[in-house]
């Protein structure tokens, strides 16, 4: 086996001042942005009739309920401690440097902040679902990338060439190699043992592979459902089947069967949804086109 990639990379991107710029934190910006821009593209293409104003407040909310609902979520799904923390240690949620944050809780308050959004414009949900899924990907790529440049969320080791060597996960590394023996060459031969680079292949389905597939099938009128379906549908399964190549949470393990991780439980829900939201599509309306009352120019109107 060749000498392979070591994945060292300073998680600091630059300082301003004494302020500590981190390439994750860089990840949410750049994914909030993108996300905004497309979403303000799809717009002006009529597939929502707001304003621009309303569609800077849906993405306002949206991000309020990825931070909120994502630290929420982590808490109560990953958190080593149980939730005996609600009612011993209440604070323990706003200590985000201990722990992280959780993509379903995440996803529950995007679609909470939607709900009471849609609501106020008179839309009907998920007719503001199908006008966002496409532009989540974006981020979910970006936030995989950001765990691979922080070495966390390492995978399984492998005799694969495309292994990668994570530094931060040799305190680990020994603990395995002495309960599996077949892995104590490679721990002497590396220093390290050679890990499934599970993060980018995250990246590439729950990322690149979802946003080329809700992108295209949403570049025309579709039925109601059909792409928050299809998301649903794809992030279940994808992130179901990542998860086989992907360690567990440290302090989870694994919670059935020897195989079965918190991740595929709460994924299963998702593939069920999905498969109802395409069930759901077939009979529902497709979306029209609205138009888009453009901005007079310099000299034009009043």
């Amino acid at each position: 086996m060749s000498l392979p990639l070591v994945v060292d990379i300073n998680p600091i991107a630059f300082h301003l001042g004494p302020v500590q710029v981190h390439w994750y934190g860089l990840m949410y910006l750049v994914g909030f942005f993108s996300a905004a821009v497309l979403g303000e593209y799809r717009r002006r293409r009529g597939r929502l009739p707001v304003t621009r104003d309303a569609l800077g407040d849906l993405f306002f909310y949206g991000m309020m309920g990825v931070i909120v609902g994502g630290r929420i979520g982590y808490m109560l799904f990953y958190y080593a401690g149980g939730l005996r923390w609600i009612w011993t240690d209440p604070l323990a949620l706003f200590r985000v440097w201990d722990g992280g944050m959780s993509f379903h809780g995440g996803l529950l308050g995007v679609l909470v902040a939607g709900l009471w959004w849609s609501r106020r414009q008179q839309l009907h949900f998920f007719d503001t679902v199908d006008f966002v899924a496409p532009l989540v990907p974006i981020g979910l790529g970006l936030g995989r990338l950001g765990n691979f440049i922080n070495g966390e969320l390492w995978g399984k080791p492998t005799q694969l060439p495309w292994g990668m060597i994570f530094p931060h996960a040799h305190g680990e590394d020994a603990a395995y190699a002495a309960t599996h023996p077949a892995w104590q060459a490679q721990l002497q031969q590396f220093g390290g043992l050679v890990r499934q680079p599970s993060q980018l292949y995250e990246m590439a389905l729950e990322g690149v592979a979802m946003f080329a597939v809700l992108w295209l099938v949403s570049m025309k009128p579709r039925p109601r459902y059909l792409v928050s379906g299809l998301f649903a549908l794809m992030y279940g399964c994808f992130r179901f089947a990542v998860e086989f190549v992907r360690l567990p949470d440290i302090q989870l393990g694994y919670l059935a069967f020897g195989w079965v991780t918190m991740g595929q439980i709460l994924s299963l829900p998702l593939i069920v949804v999905g498969l109802w939201l395409l069930w759901l599509s077939r009979r529902a309306p497709t979306l029209r086109l609205y138009e888009v009352a453009m901005p007079a120019k310099d000299g034009e109107g009043e």
